[in-house]
């Protein structure tokens, strides 16, 4: 096994997948470091969650978030080959998530009022984790700004981040949690 480390980072610049070295700080790194964060908060919600339904069908999403996060580590400048090596990018999830969120919906009671996050340790982990998606999405949205950015990428997080917040209600829904109503002044 190779090091972990290799000293290469430590003036504050990073190898890309692709290729070339730029800033820790360019949105590039931003926005894979933003999405690789917001993984290691779902593998966490992934152990706070008991319903097994839902942890396996997000288990599932950690993989193909560590493919999103190979495409955004690989610039657009990369030699062919290299970009030949990624595998491909998931296809189709969001309408995959949105029938998800349908069936969630059936279950669960309509939504009349802004809710809290909270609820049990499933369900607030996965409003944590809704958050730090909504996050990478905003990051991968600048880098998008300035580079290309495959256009599912973006869609394929704006729909989890939605479904993230029905499988909150969800897994408290079933746990018998109520919701926490937002009470404004």
């Amino acid at each position: 096994m190779t090091r972990i480390y290799t000293r290469t980072g430590d003036r504050g610049d990073t190898g890309l997948f692709g290729g070339g070295r730029v800033p820790k700080a360019h949105p590039r790194v931003e926005a894979y470091g933003s999405l690789d964060e917001f993984n290691s908060v779902l593998g966490w919600a992934l152990t706070q969650i008991e319903d097994a339904e839902v942890r396996d069908g997000l288990a599932a999403v950690q993989h193909e978030l560590f493919t999103i996060g190979a495409h955004l580590a690989t610039p657009p400048d990369a030699p062919a080959e290299r970009k030949a090596e990624l595998p491909p990018l998931p296809r189709g999830r969001d309408r995959d998530f949105e029938a998800w969120m349908d069936r969630a919906d059936a279950e669960l009671p309509e939504l009349h009022a802004f809710i809290l996050p909270g609820g049990t340790p499933g369900g607030a982990a996965l409003h944590l984790a809704r958050t730090v998606c909504r996050r990478a999405e905003r990051r991968i949205a600048a880098l998008a700004a300035h580079e290309p950015v495959a256009p599912e990428i973006l869609v394929y997080l704006n729909r989890l981040g939605d479904l993230l917040f029905v499988l909150a209600r969800l897994v408290n829904h079933r746990a018998g949690s109520p919701e926490a109503v937002w009470r404004h002044s």
